[in-house]
């Protein structure tokens, strides 16, 4: 473990500075239960300001709508105590099942307002009178405890958002160079992706929740198009990488080595993109662009060699222009501010659209497994008659929903009653052996500050953020902290008890009810994605071009994740760019279809309808099948028909072909009477080799 630096002492001393403040107003004010107010601060808590003001937004709109149905219904069903469970129950479970659907930082107000309904309602229902004054006073307190949090984190040396997402743009283009140095010397020109240049898929749509919170940092809400636009490149360039390698791949094999011309241009883009995030926008772009073009004059005769080398090259352009764009647009997100109207060089394809893909059956199993949990829980409490009851009721529903969405919920479970069974005796200790002895505000802040700044220097660690928030948060609601010292050891020993036990029962009820793990999930994944490529090959999804390529790229960056924690060897051989590029060639058959002539419209159907049996055959099969050799021949049969009438205005048609057979049948032979050009040796080796 590292020693702290200073930017993690400075977020540690501005928390438990805005927790002490919130605590102070929340005394001052005679408010029913201040350390409510305390424990706000350090939930929404976070070393940037944008994702501090916009956690603490939300969740007052979470607490409010909670608290607010808490107020409906306990005066409705307190006679029907079992009715009142269910509805209780099914409240937390739909606005669960809600939240999974949103991955910004807004749906933390649905599974807020999902298991603040429980922590209100249920503790009222032997005196419903009161449920009102339970729901205000806890949106009061916990609007104190963010007002407080947002307000010490903008004020006192701010750390914007920007900043967070400008170092990783950097780190990402600095993976994004390196692979695309390995390809263009080719090292990395393969027929696959490798799973760790996958990965970058998922690093990508990860920025989704850092842009989702630029809007709340005064700094950068001006950036947030920007930003946007830079996500769609960045994913975009992905599997024009995938198609450039797998292109490059093809040519060595085919010829032996690749034409000097060629290597000298590939070598300049590989020189100029090995920077990565250090790389900067000038001129060199323009000029890489004119080499490429001259090569693309060359006269050449139509057979395969030169249909791959072309194809090789269009993609190379297209790269080129999206790296430009990115570093010009990572130029702006990096100076906080939009410098007037942005114009793109990469215009000639539409960029991928932020499109998701969920999988509802196993979200809703999910979300279901949350409401038979609490229902469950709160029928022991109703026939059991046990005080504590409405507690351990509240527990089982925020230990489900926390960790609803993940493949395997146990592990983070049992940290979870692991910290909270600790923070008891810490909790202990302060209510019967240090605040006995403090007189005054003052000794109370210095009674407080040596283990909650510690703990403090732990939450921006992602490894310690669960044990450092369980800490402060628990051992605050423990203490229950009151404007005058009042103990009383059966309700703290019961309280406790309950809420270990809360969280115990929602580990045991994940152990029985969701034993599997990621493979399932893979599996449907993958299962989706050729389901949706089907579609799409039989028309269904004409003109998608976008949002197909979002869902896609999406569903890669679930994947990767889940082929990273699991041991099956047909999921991991899986190139999930090489879905992509079947997509993109595909709509772009279709596109183009009416721009060519009769023999030529007609031979792509035969093309496109036999890639969708194909999908369909895999979706039922559940299995990587090899796809027929029919296939193969009307993916040749019609280049050829494209290549012999209408070559000049079926280029993108031809390029579009090439892409598929690539993909489908990466170690065929080319067609047996197109020229292929044999392998030289009179050409200098490549430096590379």
């Amino acid at each position: 473990m590292t020693l702290p630096s200073w930017r993690d002492w400075l977020f540690s001393c501005k928390a438990f500075a805005a927790a002490m403040l919130a605590l102070y107003i929340a005394l001052a004010l005679g408010l029913p239960r201040p350390y409510w107010a305390m424990s706000a601060v350090y939930i929404v808590s976070n070393p940037l300001a944008g994702a501090t003001s916009s956690r603490g937004f939300y969740r007052a709109l979470g607490t409010a709508l909670g608290a607010g149905a808490g107020v409906l219904l306990v005066p409705l069903l307190v006679d029907a105590p079992e009715l009142l469970s269910l509805v209780v129950a099914l409240w937390t479970g739909t606005l669960l099942f809600i939240s999974m659907l949103d991955r910004t930082a807004r749906s933390y107000v649905f599974m807020l307002a999902g298991y603040t309904l429980p922590l209100v309602a249920l503790p009222t229902v032997g005196a419903p009178e009161t449920v009102f004054d339970v729901g205000l006073a806890r949106a009061e307190e916990i609007i104190i405890g963010i007002t407080c949090a947002s307000i010490v984190s903008s004020v006192v040396f701010p750390t914007s958002v920007g900043t967070a997402l400008s170092a990783r743009i950097s780190s990402w283009l600095d993976d994004a160079g390196n692979w695309a140095d390995e390809i263009l010397r080719g090292e990395g020109a393969l027929p696959s992706t490798p799973l760790k240049r996958q990965k970058l898929a998922a690093d990508v749509t990860g920025l989704d929740l850092v842009i989702s919170q630029l809007g709340y940092d005064p700094g950068t809400r001006d950036i947030v198009q920007h930003s946007r636009e830079l996500r769609g490149r960045m994913l975009m360039l992905l599997p024009l990488f995938s198609s450039l390698a797998d292109r490059l791949h093809a040519l060595k094999t085919l010829e032996g080595t690749l034409p000097r011309d060629l290597v000298d241009v590939l070598n300049a883009v590989a020189a100029w993109m090995k920077s990565g995030g250090k790389c900067q926008t000038d001129d060199r772009a323009a000029a890489l662009l004119r080499e490429i073009e001259r090569l693309q004059e060359k006269d050449e005769p139509l057979g395969w060699n030169h249909l791959v080398r072309s194809s090789a090259l269009a993609r190379l352009k297209e790269i080129i222009d999206l790296w430009h764009d990115c570093l010009s647009l990572r130029d702006q997100i990096a100076a906080g501010r939009r410098f007037g109207p942005w114009r793109p060089a990469f215009r000639h394809r539409r960029v991928v659209a932020k499109a998701h893909h969920h999988d509802y059956a196993l979200l809703a199993f999910s979300a279901g497994s949350v409401v038979l949990a609490t229902y469950i829980a709160s029928l022991v409490w109703i026939y059991t008659g046990w005080e504590a009851g409405a507690g351990f009721v509240a527990m089982v529903a925020v230990g489900c929903s926390f960790f609803a969405s993940q493949d395997r919920p146990a592990p983070m479970q049992k940290a979870m009653l692991k910290w909270t069974v600790v923070s008891l005796p810490i909790s202990f200790i302060y209510l019967y052996g240090i605040l006995p002895a403090v007189t005054s505000y003052e000794m109370l802040v210095l009674a407080f500050a040596p283990p909650f700044l510690l703990l403090g220097l732990l939450i921006p660690r992602p490894q310690y953020f669960m044990l450092a928030l369980l800490l402060c948060v628990n051992t605050a609601s423990y203490v229950a902290l009151q404007d005058r010292y009042s103990a009383d050891f059966v309700s703290f020993l019961d309280g406790g008890i309950a809420a270990a036990a809360g969280i115990a029962f929602a580990l045991v009820w994940t152990l029985l009810t969701r034993p599997f793990g990621a493979e399932i999930a893979a599996h449907r994944l993958m299962k989706a994605g050729w389901s949706d490529l089907a579609e799409t090959a039989s028309g269904a999804k004409r003109g998608d071009h976008e949002h197909l390529s979002g869902r896609i790229l999406d569903r890669l960056g679930q994947l990767v994740p889940r082929l990273a924690a699991i041991e099956n060897r047909d999921l991991k051989t899986v190139d999930g760019f090489a879905d992509v590029r079947l997509g993109f060639n595909i709509l772009m058959l279709q596109q183009e279809c009416v721009r060519l002539g009769p023999s030529g419209a007609a031979s792509i159907p035969l093309v496109l309808s036999g890639i969708a049996d194909h999908y369909r055959a895999k979706t039922k099969t559940h299995e990587t099948v090899d796809p027929p050799d029919a296939l193969r021949e009307h993916l040749d049969d019609s280049l050829r028909i494209i290549l012999r009438d209408d070559a000049k205005g079926g280029r993108a048609s031809i390029d579009a072909l090439v892409g598929l057979r690539r993909i489908l049948f990466p170690n065929a032979p080319p067609p047996e009477d197109w020229p292929v050009a044999q392998p030289a040796n009179t050409h200098p080796p490549l430096a590379a080799e």
